[in-house]
């Protein structure tokens, strides 16, 4: 059986914060806000993998309401999806990400996002893409208020 999952997050940026993209620190004076790291990329790759498996959203599996989840590195939430996955007889076909942020600009760390992304889902990074963009100055990420990031994963059990 093929099944897809989607998610869409949107986190505010304020100064002082860190910026963790797809397990990257970008240099940057504003940074996620979020009960984890912060992590919005990380957080769709996770969402939409639970949203493949029918398993609910991202807030159901990790409550921000939790103290155990609090300041969490975002690719321990991914590993313990990762665990369902395999547990449930899937494996990923192929992940497909953008992150829409004004600035910085991404293109220097994206190969890096897809490396950590293809070691955490335990894929080639063949099949895992990540595209960077910006809402040329439109809404909350095109007045650098906030970053968005949206994922699609392909699963299989065959």
């Amino acid at each position: 059986m093929i099944r897809i999952g989607h998610s869409t997050d949107i986190h505010r940026l304020e100064e002082g914060n860190k910026l963790i993209i797809g397990g990257v620190r970008v240099p940057h004076y504003k940074g996620s806000v979020g009960h984890s790291d912060g992590d919005c990329l990380l957080h769709t790759v996770c969402e939409s993998l639970i949203g493949a498996l029918s398993l609910g959203d991202l807030g159901k599996l990790f409550p921000d309401t939790s103290e155990e989840f609090k300041g969490i590195d975002s690719s321990l939430l991914v590993r313990k999806v990762m665990i369902e996955v395999k547990r449930r007889g899937y494996r990923i076909v192929n992940i497909d990400s953008t992150v829409f942020l004004q600035t910085p600009k991404l293109a220097n760390y994206i190969e890096e996002m897809r490396r950590n992304i293809a070691l955490l889902l335990d894929i080639d990074i063949e099949f895992v893409s990540v595209k960077a963009t910006t809402s040329e100055r439109v809404g909350m990420v095109g007045r650098e208020e906030a970053i968005q990031t949206e994922s699609v994963v392909l699963v299989t059990n065959d």
